[in-house]
């Protein structure tokens, strides 16, 4: 059970007990209404026409005692002093004076107050509420009459605890007796069905919880430590910095609760989970008293490094940086109140004649406490103390009374005062005078304490929204050391909760200083940033704050920090090397200015430039035997058609575009048709010309000069037919290949239809494989007149050829697969003109006495 169910189930209890006490009747004859048990007396007070309450903790703890309920249980014994709470009291009083003096607010009317003890205590505190609410007066009223009466106070101010606050709350609410607290914090308290007359003079702690989540979040601390108090303040308050912060992609390694009253086992449980912690940075959400516990057992495990991140709680505190001797908070940060300043408060403070009159007792524990001395009466009197004078200098001593640095919650509590008396004034409705027949009811004034805006001297507006709360402005507040050792409470930067979203963080340029005094900005991550070019991986089991670093795949990229995937890039882009970037893929394409490019251009213009000079040598000795053999118009037309195969190669290099594609292939596949339709003519010549010289052979005259140069115009144009009917259907087309390689672009021409391509190549295969069966029929027959043979070598060397160009082009990548394209076309070429003119030549140029028609008809030989 936790300690806020465990308050809830006995606080309601004590309620109910405390609210029959309260309206019971003594005795069925008596007709008077009184509280039952021992009243509570305020500790200060003074009676004038209109009251109001203070609830305020003059005491820090209580003397734990074990009740046996056999004997009536004995007042509650409150001990240590709270030196602030006289503060308190002091700014409530400061207040009504100044309400009090003033003609223009509330004039004619004086406001009294009744400001009782709590002494930290919940229960306490629901007790002097319900005494602020009935009064310890006897009232007399008829038996068969209800026992009721107005409240005595119209507000009630205070407590400074949310747990406290909470209880009180819940009690007085159905009264609607307003309380207004200067301290209270805890953003449960905003809920106005649970507490509908609770207001307040300090932000919600809602607010503050996402500033410093935000704060967090700003200086790049992912992995921090949570410490927060167990009560209502603590836990609300790090549940919603808890959510915020997973918004915000901050991850707490440990989140601990303590509490001053914490056995010591426990309290070394803790301190053994923050040793154990990797982390560097501990939010908190805890109170001053728990605060001292964590820094004396952090002095003695020598825990020190720490930066510590606090709230209003105690980060403008000076008694917490006067308590922190060892250095544990040095360059702490956080959130506080602004400052304020109000003309007069701190001489009215350090005025104690206002406590001297009010009460012996409590003036006397104040001034020994305060002067560290002892009266000479007081029973707890010692021999080695100093004894009190009663005339000693309150403005002379250094201590939580006298220190003014908790001047943001002072005004908070004038502001509270103030907003009742506005209320007044408004129901009163006061002018030079008010209307003093105007009965006040708590109801009443709570509404109109919920309407009111005013402004103070001080020129800050109040006012309350429809959840009892003001609006939220915090300073972002720096530890930072002063000259004389004692720790300055710097002013680093603003946060208004009214603002947009991202401009509600405001740090100002200003140095700062960090744990143990470091100028440089702690480092609190469970890993570090994955850099560009990176993504986060979430380790198995931890948080999301904890990941590794995998560097982005090839083609995948990713230019911020952290980033939780890699983008690919587009098909022309690939990623640089660091991952960071896409950048533009290269382009490859058989260029003229490359090496391979150029060697394979001057071998077709070579092969050009050879088939000119044997066409010119044919063309000057045309009218020999060797040149006349065969039919010399079909030789030319063979050098022809190879000049064109040669010229044709040249189509396949540089940046495809859409007329070089449908060129390439077409005139690749009409131009070698060409060349083989001669080729085959001419080895038929060599058939039918033997065929001829048998006795009653007429075969000649149906393949004379005539029919052979239609058989070649047949030939080509079926080819010709075939690649019109490509290009009509689907011709080839410049095509960007981004698959071939994953960093290149390969610019290459498509086919279009793979059908029309092969059966281009198709066609000139059954050509040439035609061509290579006559001549190799021819092979046997006379040398001297038979070129057969020189046929059948060359055909061999095109079928070689292009057989072998399959697979090599299939295999090869990129613009290597043109290059063999073009060296099968020059290879081919080469061949032929090689093959079948070159012997020729040969015999022209060198061996002209072999030129003559007896040696080609063979009788050279016989002799």
């Amino acid at each position: 059970m936790t300690l806020t169910q465990r308050w809830q189930e006995r606080g309601w209890a004590l309620l109910q007990l405390l609210l029959v006490a309260s309206v019971s009747v003594f005795s069925i004859e008596d007709p008077r209404c009184r509280l039952r048990g021992d009243p509570e007396i305020p500790l200060l007070s003074k009676d004038e026409d209109i009251m109001i309450g203070g609830i305020i903790s003059f005491h820090l703890r209580w003397k734990n005692r074990q009740d046996t309920y056999m004997d009536k249980p004995l007042p509650l014994q409150c001990i240590s002093l709270n030196l602030r709470a006289f503060q308190y009291a002091q700014v409530i009083l400061f207040a009504i004076e100044e309400i009090n003096n003033s003609t223009e607010l509330l004039p004619g009317i004086s406001l009294g107050y009744k400001i009782y003890d709590a002494c930290a205590s919940i229960a306490r505190g629901v007790r002097v509420a319900l005494a602020l609410a009935n009064s310890n007066e006897v009232v007399f009223a008829p038996s068969e009459a209800p026992c009721i009466r107005p409240a005595q106070v119209q507000a009630i101010m205070g407590e400074s605890f949310s747990s406290s606050c909470m209880a009180i709350s819940t009690v007085i609410g159905p009264f609607n007796i307003p309380l207004i607290s200067h301290f209270a914090t805890c953003a449960c308290l905003s809920d106005k069905t649970k507490y509908p007359s609770f207001l307040r003079t300090i932000p919600s702690d809602y607010h503050q919880s996402r500033a410093l989540a935000q704060l967090v979040k700003y200086f790049g601390w992912t992995w921090v430590g949570a410490i927060r108090t167990n009560d209502d303040y603590g836990n609300n308050g790090m549940a919603t910095f808890t959510e915020t912060a997973q918004q915000l992609g901050i991850c707490l390694e440990y989140s601990v609760s303590v509490f001053r009253a914490d056995p010591p086992d426990k309290i070394q449980k803790i301190i053994d989970i923050i040793k154990a912690s990797t982390s560097k940075v501990i939010v908190t959400f805890i109170s001053p008293t728990e605060l001292y516990v964590l820094m004396h057992e952090f002095f003695l495990h020598n825990l020190t490094g720490y930066q510590w991140v606090g709230t209003e709680a105690w980060i403008f505190d000076s008694e917490t940086a006067a308590r922190d001797r060892h250095h544990i908070l040095d360059g702490a940060i956080g959130l506080s109140i602004p400052k304020a300043h109000v003309s007069g408060m701190r001489e009215f403070i350090l005025d104690v004649t206002p406590l001297n009159s009010s009460s012996n007792e409590l003036f006397t524990e104040f001034w020994e406490t305060c002067f560290s001395c002892k009266f000479k009466q007081s029973k707890s009197s010692a021999e080695n103390q100093t004894e009190c004078t009663g005339h000693e200098d309150v403005t002379g001593v250094q201590n939580s009374f006298t220190d003014m640095s908790l001047m943001p919650i002072f005004y908070n509590i004038y502001k509270g005062v103030y907003a009742v008396a506005h209320a007044l004034h408004n129901i009163l409705s006061c002018n030079k005078t008010c209307n003093n027949k105007v009965q006040l009811d708590p109801f009443t004034i709570l509404q109109h304490i919920k309407k009111i805006r005013f402004t103070t001297k001080g020129g800050d507006e109040v006012y309350f929204n429809e959840n009892g709360d003001p609006a939220a402005k915090y300073e972002i507040i720096n530890w930072q050391p002063a000259e004389n050792g004692i720790v300055d409470f710097v002013a680093v930067g603003l946060y208004d909760a009214s603002l947009p979203a991202d401009k509600q963080l405001n740090l100002l340029n200003k140095s700062l200083f960090w744990a143990q005094n470091s100028p440089q900005v702690p480092l609190s991550v469970c890993s570090e940033k994955c850099p560009a070019g990176t993504r986060k991986v979430l380790q198995k089991g931890k948080p999301v704050c904890c990941y590794d670093c995998l560097r982005c795949a090839e083609g995948e990229t990713s230019n911020i920090t952290d980033s939780i995937t890699c983008v690919r890039c587009d098909p022309e882009f690939w990623s640089n090397e660091r991952r960071d970037a896409c950048v533009k893929k290269e382009t490859e394409f058989l260029s003229y200015e490359e090496i391979m490019g150029a060697l394979l251009t001057a071998a077709s213009l070579f092969g050009t430039c050879m088939t000119a000079v044997v066409a010119f040598i044919f063309f000057r000795y045309r009218q020999t035997p060797v040149v006349r053999a065969n039919n010399s118009e079909l030789s030319f037309l063979l050098l022809f058609s190879l000049t064109l195969c040669f010229l044709c190669s040249l189509t396949f290099i540089g940046r495809p575009s859409q007329w070089s594609c449908m060129l390439r292939h077409t005139a690749f596949g009409i131009t070698f048709v060409l060349c083989i339709s001669c080729v085959l003519g001419k080895t038929i010549v060599v058939l039918m010309a033997f065929r001829a010289t048998l006795p009653g052979s007429d075969v000649m005259k149906y393949f004379g000069p005539a029919q052979q140069k239609l058989s070649v115009l047949g030939f080509t144009l079926i080819q010709v037919i075939i690649c019109i009917l490509w290009l009509t259907i689907s011709p080839p087309f410049p095509f960007k290949n981004f698959k071939k390689f994953k960093n290149k672009i390969i610019l290459e021409c498509a086919l279009g239809s793979a059908v029309g391509f092969w059966a281009v190549l198709g066609y000139i295969g059954l050509l040439a494989m035609l061509c290579f069966i006559l001549a190799f029929l021819a092979r046997k027959l006379p040398d001297n007149f038979n070129e057969a043979k020189f046929i059948t070598f060359s055909m061999l060397i095109f079928c070689a050829v292009w057989i072998t160009f399959i697979p090599a082009y299939v295999s090869s990548p990129g613009k290597f697969s043109v290059a063999v394209e073009i060296f099968a076309i020059l290879a081919s070429s080469y061949g032929l003109l090689i093959c079948i003119f070159v012997p020729k030549c040969y015999i022209i140029l060198l061996k002209p006495e072999k030129n003559t028609k007896k040696n080609m008809m063979g009788k050279g030989a016989q002799k």
